[in-house]
């Protein structure tokens, strides 16, 4: 990046534990694309937009029952005052599933929000009027969206140009461009008692190397996720005649 050029991508994480969300991002590759400004990351503490002395986010929630639920009013002057990009998504078990695919979009899409509820959820209010979406990372509770915000930032800005030295590395893996599962990977030692490194990849053939991988990405996407499979309109003759040729290799 030369000077004076904005970053890829802009994420901004509306939270009451930002340092959670700093600490995770500041490691590994992405502490290295924030140090080189391809993506701009802002983790914001809604308490600094409360106005009492215990710096109160919650409250009782109407009509009775446990727990507590986050109030509007700070996520409101927030929203105000740091005017993040949008969309803006609320994260939660009930949202759209989050998949390669919408990595994927916001990757490209410039910049986007992420608001992470705590306790037994947020006002409704906000869901109704001041978010764009609800994103999903799975079927289970957690007691915050910190992590469910950190899983997204990871996949998304992996993908942004530059933030991976290999970009191969995005077009083979899994839910790549071909849609399936990775294949298996070695390295060294050749042979590891008694555990062999499959013989193909020790033969410098190239042609034959890249046809054994890619049996063994639709192997292993046939057994594990054949809805993939299915996605893809099915087998193809040639891919058929692959798996028939080339067996595949033991997975647990």
């Amino acid at each position: 990046m030369t000077s004076g050029d904005s970053p890829e991508l802009r994420i901004d994480v509306l939270t009451l534990f930002p340092e959670l969300v700093d600490d995770f991002c500041g490691h590994s590759l992405l502490g290295k694309a924030r140090r080189e400004e391809l993506v701009d990351i802002r983790a914001h503490d809604v308490r600094q937009f409360t106005h009492d002395v215990h710096r109160t986010v919650d409250d009782a929630p109407f009509g009775g029952g446990a727990g507590m639920v986050m109030r509007a009013e700070p996520i409101i002057e927030a929203l105000d005052a740091l005017d993040p990009p949008r969309p803006l998504y609320v994260l939660g078990p009930g949202g759209v599933p989050f998949d390669q695919r919408r990595a994927e979009e916001l990757a490209d899409s410039g910049g986007f929000s992420l608001l992470c509820g705590r306790y037994e959820g947020i006002d409704h209010r906000i869901r109704e009027h001041c978010v764009d979406g609800e994103l999903s990372v799975g079927d289970v509770v957690l007691n915050g969206g910190e992590v469910a915000a950190c899983l997204i930032i990871e996949a998304v800005v992996r993908l942004v140009p530059g933030v991976l030295g290999n970009r191969d590395s995005v077009r083979t893996e899994s839910f790549g461009a071909d849609g399936l599962l990775e294949e298996p990977q070695y390295t060294r030692p050749a042979e590891l008692g008694g555990w062999e490194v499959p013989a193909v990849l020790r033969s410098g053939d190239h042609a034959a190397i890249d046809r054994w991988r890619t049996a063994q990405r639709l192997h292993r996407t046939q057994r594990d996720r054949p809805d993939l499979i299915d996605a893809r309109g099915g087998l193809t003759a040639d891919e058929q005649r692959l798996l028939e040729e080339i067996p595949a290799v033991p997975y647990p």
